[in-house]
C-alpha cells in the first residue's frame, strides 16, 4: 500500500483547497502560515522588541557587553524559531538564555565584585568620584553675578534655566551642563517657556525645595569651572569647589590650605598626612576581602562564631527533622494503627503553609511579652524565646524542624514501603529484634534512598536565609560586633546584613563570602554523595 493510500480519510491531499493541507516534505512547519506560527510571530516580536529596547538602554549608560550579549541573543532567537531544522534547539535556547543570564553571569560577577574594595565610599569610576569630589566641597565664588533662574522639569529630572549676563538663556541639568537655548520666551525678565522643558510654578518649587537647594548645574563638561545653584528657585549663582583636580599630575589640590591629595592603591585620595577624600573609586584588591574574614579582628570574631552556628543549624536541622519525620513514618507504618490515612493528612499540614509565613506566625507566638507560648501555655511567664542567645538557637532549631520534618515523613514513608517486607521477615525469623532490624537493614536500606535527599536539604538549611530573617532577623546582635550580626545569623544571612543593612555596605566583602559558601557547599555535597555510593553497594 502506498503512502498517499494510506492517508486518513478526510484528510484533502490537493494544495490550496483547505488549510489542512498537509504540508510537503520539503515544507517546514515553523514557515507554515497558521495559527500557530501568527502566535510564534507575535512571541517572537515581543523578545525583539524588548531586545531592542534593553539594546538602547544599555547603550545609552555604555554598558557594551549587555548590548553584545542582546544583539547574539537576538539573532539566536530569530534564527532557531525561524529555521526550518534546529528543532532540539528550539526547547533549548530559552533555558540556556536564562542560565546564561542568571546563573552564570551572577556567578562571575560575584567573583569579580569579590576582588574589589565595590561598597560605600567606592561605588563607581575613577572620573565620577572626582567629579563628586569638587561638587561636594563647592562655595559661592566671591562676586559672583545674582542670576534671575526658573526650575524646570523635563521627565523627571530637575534643571535650571538661567538668564545669563549677556541675556541668552541657558538651561541644564545635573547630567547636562548648561546650553544656550534658542527659542525660549522672557517675559519682564522672568523666563515663562523653555522648549522641551515644564517651567514650575511657586507651589511646585516648593514640593521639591529640598532637590532644588541641592541640585548642581554644572557649568560645562570641565567640573573645575564650578556649577549654578539656588537657594530659593527664582536667583541662581556659581559656586565652585575648592579642591582642584590638575589631570596632568592626577593631583587634587586644595586651594584653601594648598594640601596635595594623590591616588593611592585603594582608590582614594591621600594627602601626605594620611587624610582621605571620599568618595573614593573601585579599584582590584585581590585577596584582601576573603583575608579579611580570618585576618580582621574587627570582623574574624564574629565571623568564626557565625560560621560553627551554620554548620551546627544545617546539621541539627537535618538530624531534627530526619529523625522526626522517620519516626513518624515508621509509627503510622504499622498496619495495626486505625485512621493512618487521617494522621498522616494531618502531619503534612506544616508543608502546606508557605514557611515565611509560619516563620512571621511563630515570631508573633514566640513574643516575650504577648505572645501565645508566654501567654496560654506558660500562664504568662516571660520567657526570652527569641532575645537570649542560646533560647533564640533553639526556637530557630524547633521552628524549623515544625516545617521541615513532614517533607521527611513523606520521604521515609515512600522508601519504608519500598523495602521488600521478606527481607525484613527472614530477619525476624532468624531470631534479629526490632532495633536489630532497625539499625542493620530497615536504617541502611533507607539511607539509600535518602541520602541524596538528605545532603540536599543541609545544603538548603546551610542558606536557609528565609527562616532566620522572618523569625528572628540574626538576632540577639552581638554587642561588640562592628557589624549588625547576632547570634542566629548564618553565613548567607550575615551577607546580607554587610551587603544592605549597617552603616556601610560592603560588597565585595559580602560576594567573597558568598564565593566561601558556595565553596563549602559544593565540597560537602561532593562528599556526601561519595558516600551514597558507598550506601548503594549495601
Amino acid at each position: 500500500m502506498s503512502n498517499r493510500d494510506s492517508a486518513p480519510s478526510g484528510t484533502t491531499r490537493r494544495r490550496g483547497a483547505s488549510t489542512d493541507v498537509e504540508p510537503r516534505p520539503n515544507e517546514s512547519h515553523a514557515r507554515k502560515i497558521g495559527p500557530g506560527f501568527l502566535v510564534k510571530l507575535v512571541l517572537v516580536a515581543l523578545v525583539d522588541a524588548l531586545g531592542v529596547y534593553g539594546v538602547f538602554a544599555a547603550s545609552a549608560v555604555g554598558h557594551w557587553g549587555i548590548v553584545a550579549f542582546l544583539v547574539v541573543a537576538l539573532v539566536v532567537v530569530n534564527v532557531v524559531y525561524f529555521s526550518r531544522r534546529m528543532i532540539p534547539a528550539k526547547y533549548l535556547v530559552p533555558g540556556l538564555l536564562f542560565l546564561l543570564v542568571y546563573q552564570l553571569f551572577v556567578m562571575l560577577y560575584t567573583g569579580y565584585v569579590s576582588f574589589t574594595n565595590y561598597g560605600d565610599g567606592h561605588n563607581s569610576t575613577k572620573e565620577d568620584a572626582i567629579e563628586a569630589i569638587l561638587l561636594q566641597n563647592d562655595r559661592r565664588v566671591e562676586d559672583s553675578p545674582s542670576l534671575p533662574l526658573v526650575v524646570v522639569r523635563d521627565g523627571d529630572a530637575l534643571g535650571f534655566a538661567v538668564i545669563e549676563e549677556d541675556g541668552d538663556v541657558a538651561v541644564g541639568t545635573a547630567e547636562q551642563p548648561l546650553e544656550v537655548v534658542d527659542d525660549a520666551v522672557v517675559e519682564d525678565d522672568t523666563i515663562v517657556e523653555v522648549p522641551g522643558y515644564d517651567v514650575l510654578s511657586f507651589a511646585q518649587v516648593v514640593e521639591v525645595q529640598r532637590e532644588i537647594t541641592d541640585l548642581r548645574v554644572p557649568l560645562s563638561d570641565d567640573p573645575n569651572e564650578g556649577a549654578l545653584r539656588t537657594q530659593n528657585g527664582s536667583v541662581g549663582f556659581i559656586s565652585r569647589s575648592f579642591y582642584v583636580y590638575d589631570e596632568a599630575a592626577d593631583t587634587m589640590t586644595n586651594t584653601d590650605t594648598g594640601a596635595v591629595y594623590r591616588p593611592n592603591d585603594e582608590g582614594n585620595f591621600v594627602n601626605d598626612e594620611g587624610q582621605e577624600l571620599t568618595p573614593g573609586w573601585r579599584v582590584a584588591v585581590g585577596l584582601d576581602n576573603y583575608s579579611a574574614m580570618f585576618t580582621d579582628s574587627r570582623i574574624s570574631g564574629s565571623f568564626f562564631q557565625v560560621v560553627a552556628w551554620t554548620f551546627a543549624f544545617a546539621g541539627l536541622s537535618v538530624l531534627t527533622t530526619f529523625g522526626v519525620g522517620l519516626f513518624f513514618a515508621i509509627v503510622f507504618n504499622d498496619p495495626r494503627i486505625r485512621g493512618r490515612k487521617v494522621y498522616r493528612s494531618l502531619l503534612i499540614l506544616p508543608y502546606a503553609f508557605p514557611g515565611f509565613l509560619a516563620a512571621l506566625v511563630w515570631r508573633g507566638m514566640l513574643n516575650e511579652r504577648f505572645g501565645f507560648i508566654n501567654e496560654v501555655l506558660l500562664g504568662g511567664a516571660s520567657v526570652p524565646w527569641l532575645s537570649d542567645e542560646w533560647l533564640a538557637r533553639f526556637s530557630v532549631l524547633f521552628v524549623n524542624t515544625w516545617l521541615g520534618f513532614p517533607y521527611m515523613f513523606l520521604i521515609c514513608t515512600g522508601a519504608l514501603q519500598s523495602i521488600p517486607g521478606d527481607v525484613i521477615e527472614s530477619a525476624r525469623m532468624d531470631g534479629a529484634g526490632p532495633l536489630r532490624i532497625f539499625r542493620s537493614m530497615t536504617l541502611p536500606l533507607l539511607l539509600v534512598s535518602t541520602a541524596p535527599l538528605l545532603i540536599s536539604t543541609f545544603a538548603f538549611n546551610f542558606n536557609n536565609f528565609t527562616l532566620i530573617y522572618m523569625l528572628t532577623g540574626g538576632g540577639p546582635n552581638f554587642p561588640d560586633a562592628p557589624i549588625p550580626v547576632g547570634a542566629t545569623d548564618i553565613l548567607i544571612s550575615m551577607v546580607y546584613s554587610i551587603a544592605f543593612e549597617g552603616g556601610s555596605r560592603d560588597y565585595g566583602l559580602a560576594s567573597a563570602m558568598s564565593i566561601m559558601i558556595f565553596i563549602v557547599v559544593g565540597f560537602i555535597s561532593y562528599l556526601g554523595f561519595r558516600r551514597t555510593r558507598t550506601l548503594e553497594e549495601i
